[in-house]
């Protein structure tokens, strides 16, 4: 996720069957069927309820110690709808297990567990996975999906895209694994970036993707959530202009678009600029990099609204060697991060580098040299009222372990989209 998410194939169903009328009589039941098989794949609806969508990462466990537990305990888990579990491998044109020991085989203490009791060694699930469970056994209105990708790991989809078919077998074979079968309700692909470039470089197409999401969705069926982490780059010949999102949307639930890392000290010398504007203002970097474009391109390209969800940011990126309290000036290189330079925790800045200043929607903060940006409880609910304009789907984001102990950025979140 953060490392760096219709209409077609009715046209095709419709031209099966004439196809069949210019050959040979024997082609129209061949046709007469390939037909009946498109049409036997469920069109997803976009969510009747808004969505309040967190990612928990599987890695938190370790260094961050934060736990499945801790989304009861800073009072988040009453106040959102769905997670989605961060994150899935892909590989050998597969789905394929993240971290074995995260996932399911960690012992977790009695401190750590929802339940308050602690794994045993025979156990036959415990991890994050079994902690998953317990807390959907306390709050059984939470949906979870398994996401699988991220920056690090969407090199193995265009081997995916090769065979469809097989990719969603192999994800419908793991997410429904007896062992927890009963912990995740749908899957969530975040492919980064589909005929385009992210820490690798896709060339399969502008029609994989959607091909990928069909397959998927006929191998899931309307029972299961079937969701995407899609680009937010709506720069002209950007990547939202490079796939087909309104074809694929058709068998989606719906999209949450990454509106956030527009800006950050991958360029070292800077301009500062907001790494999560929701508008464009004077001097911004670059045309297209903002929530509100991002929102409107997709649009534009035929997605429904209600399937489109708004992005927040749960940290903050930043420069250091900054003399400008504005957003504009030159820098010598990244913040110091505890996680990596140019980034931290919302948790950790509203403290050490609290906001002097809103822009596009967006709030920064300029204390000593360094310059951060980043969205705080205000800012959000400013945000969701947009979001509730623009009669969206509702919001994500990344990730629960950089909120709050009392979850303000998620209570934001809540009280926004109400």
């Amino acid at each position: 996720m953060r490392f760096r998410h219709f209409v077609a194939a009715g046209v095709a169903t419709l031209l099966l069957p004439l196809a069949g009328l210019a050959g040979h009589a024997s082609a129209q039941p061949a046709a007469s069927a390939a037909s009946a098989a498109a049409a036997d794949i469920p069109v997803s609806p976009a969510p009747s309820e808004q969505v309040k969508l967190g990612y928990f990462i599987e890695w938190g466990v370790y260094g961050r110690n934060y736990n499945v537990k801790n989304l009861v305990t800073s009072g988040s888990a009453e106040k959102i709808t769905h997670i989605n579990y961060a994150f899935g491998n892909v590989t050998d044109g597969k789905c394929a297990i993240g971290d074995s020991w995260a996932d399911y085989e960690m012992p977790v203490s009695a401190e750590n567990s929802v339940d308050g009791v602690a794994d045993t060694d025979d156990q036959a699930l415990k991890g994050n996975f079994n902690q998953l469970r317990e807390l959907k056994a306390k709050y059984p209105n939470i949906k979870i999906l398994w996401s699988f990708g991220g920056w690090t790991w969407s090199g193995g989809f265009g081997e995916a895209a090769k065979d469809p078919a097989a990719f969603a077998q192999s994800c419908y074979d793991l997410v429904e694994d007896p062992r927890w079968a009963d912990v995740f309700d749908g899957i969530d692909i975040d492919w980064e970036y589909p005929n385009a470039c992210g820490l690798t470089c896709d060339t399969s197409g502008p029609t994989a993707y959607r091909d990928m999401m069909k397959a998927l969705r006929a191998k899931f069926g309307s029972r299961y959530l079937v969701t995407a982490a899609v680009t937010a780059d709506a720069s002209s010949g950007g990547k939202i202009s490079a796939v087909d999102y309104a074809g694929a949307a058709k068998y989606l639930n719906w999209y949450n678009v990454m509106t956030y890392d527009f800006f950050g000290a991958w360029a070292a010398a800077g301009p500062t600029a907001p790494h999560s504007p929701l508008f464009p203002y004077a001097g911004i970097p670059q045309k297209g990099f903002t929530s509100a474009e991002a929102i409107a391109a997709y649009k534009k390209q035929g997605v429904p609204s209600k399937k489109l969800l708004l992005g927040i940011g749960f940290y903050g990126r930043g420069w250091t060697g900054v003399t400008q309290a504005a957003p504009g000036g030159t820098a010598t290189g990244a913040a110091t991060g505890i996680w990596e330079n140019g980034f931290e925790d919302y948790k950790v800045l509203e403290t050490i580098c609290p906001a002097t200043g809103t822009v596009g929607g967006t709030a920064y903060a300029h204390c000593g040299s360094d310059w951060w940006s980043y969205d705080t409880p205000a800012t959000i609910l400013g945000k969701m009222k947009w979001a509730r304009s623009q009669d969206l789907g509702g919001a994500f984001f990344w990730e629960f372990s950089g909120d709050t102990s009392d979850g303000d950025l998620v209570s934001a979140i809540n009280t926004g989209l109400k």
